[in-house]
């Protein structure tokens, strides 16, 4: 890595129509931009939907963390993952838990701490969402991420029971 290159960590979920195929394509919109180089990804999680109106319970989660390394900044990636999103079909809506073909967030940048336009990096409910932790921790269980002391890995195993999060496949 050179000195302006940042590791960043992405969450990526789908919960409509081709959710694996939504993610597959997300994460070559993210490695299709010439400052992305591949660093890691989890495998394929499918998860309960957490926060949702009822009548959305079913809609099953598949969801992954994807790693690069980029010289870009957490705020252009914003714009970025904005631009990939929309292209997938994902529909904005007063209800920030409904279902959608697409959803892409930044997890972390690095050791940066942001906070404003839209943008808050560490994810502040990273650390309370098994389908965040459990990918992540699968590709940097050693990480500790801004803001808090322990390692991903750590704050996995001291999540509790109740959100389901069932790995479905290895390669994606």
């Amino acid at each position: 890595m050179t000195d302006t290159t940042t590791e960043i960590g992405f969450s990526l979920g789908s919960n409509l129509g081709d959710r694996a195929g939504y993610l597959s394509s997300a994460k070559n919109g993210i490695l299709d931009d010439p400052s992305a180089r591949f660093t890691a990804q989890s495998s394929l999680y499918e998860t309960e939907p957490v926060g949702v109106k009822s009548e959305f319970k079913d809609l099953m989660y598949l969801n992954s963390v994807l790693v690069i390394e980029s010289d870009l900044p957490a705020e252009s990636w914003l714009e970025i993952l904005r631009i990939i999103e929309t292209n997938l079909g994902r529909e904005r809506s007063e209800d920030r838990f409904a279902p959608r073909t697409i959803d892409v967030d930044i997890l972390y940048a690095g050791d940066s701490t942001l906070e404003g336009a839209g943008l808050v990096v560490p994810h502040p409910r990273w650390i309370k969402r098994r389908f965040v932790v459990e990918p992540l921790a699968e590709v940097r269980p050693e990480l500790v991420l801004p803001g808090t002391s322990k390692t991903v890995g750590e704050v996995l195993a001291g999540l509790k029971g109740g959100e389901s999060c069932r790995l479905l496949s290895k390669d994606w």
